[in-house]
């Protein structure tokens, strides 16, 4: 059988990927029998221009963690949000055959927050600095709740994670993990923050799916934070993917 509507994720190391399951179910349930969802797992973005050139049928693309900003030199379009937010996650393969970027991470992210925010919600510390924080802070800023990076080392836009206190956790009600610290295989990894100060008044958000419950959120359980991990998300902005590849 013929694949005609070719899809798939952009990635390294991505032989967990939640999003070749999504697709292949969903490509079943919908009864799509010539669609098929592959995983492009690439040592680095230089093979990206091979993988359009050797695959004419490909339609679309999800990118993941380390090519969410790399991949933009690589592209003929990037909507505005996208480029507002400097990463891209989504590829749709234009009619012409062009490649144009979209950003629905932070849409996932943003839908999935919002049934746990309360009144006193005013602020978040954004753990990472990567692709995925970007869009973070994107769907924060559409919020209207104000931000502050966490990174290994501070810089101009951002504070270094010796700096978290227990003023910091009074001023900051949300926390989310940005950084891959704590992805199946290695699931004792955890962001080295002071977990003691997470109270019932706090939301832990980790935008990691597997497993189910890190370190980072067990930590903050045990304080009474509300918790959630980053499946809703995933599942939020697959099926935005799927939207702007079949507009």
């Amino acid at each position: 059988m013929e694949i005609t509507h070719l899809f798939g994720l952009l990635g390294k190391n991505i032989a967990y990927s939640f999003s070749k399951g999504y697709f292949t179910e969903k490509f079943k349930s919908l009864n799509l029998k010539n669609y098929d969802y592959v995983n492009f797992d690439i040592p680095s973005i230089e093979e990206f221009r091979d993988i359009k050139q050797n695959n004419p049928n490909l339609k679309g693309m999800n990118v993941t963690i380390p090519y969410k900003e790399a991949v933009l030199p690589y592209l003929d379009k990037i909507s505005k949000k996208a480029e507002k937010i400097g990463a891209v996650n989504t590829i749709k393969v234009t009619k012409k055959g062009n490649l144009k970027g979209y950003n629905t991470d932070y849409y996932g992210f943003k839908k999935s927050l919002e049934p746990l925010l309360e009144p006193h919600h005013k602020k978040a510390l954004i753990l990472g600095t990567g692709g995925a924080s970007k869009g973070v802070a994107f769907a924060l800023d559409e919020l209207g709740i104000l931000y502050t990076f966490v990174s290994r080392e501070a810089t101009g836009e951002s504070i270094g994670y010796n700096l978290v206190n227990a003023t910091t956790f009074d001023n900051h009600q949300i926390i989310i993990n940005c950084t891959p610290l704590g992805t199946s295989p290695n699931t004792d990894a955890y962001p080295p923050i002071p977990y003691e100060y997470f109270t019932p008044k706090h939301i832990a958000h980790d935008l990691i799916y597997n497993p189910a419950e890190t370190i980072f959120l067990k930590k903050a359980k045990k304080q009474g934070a509300k918790i959630k991990n980053g499946l809703e998300m995933l599942q939020y902005q697959a099926e935005k993917s799927w939207k702007i590849w079949n507009r």
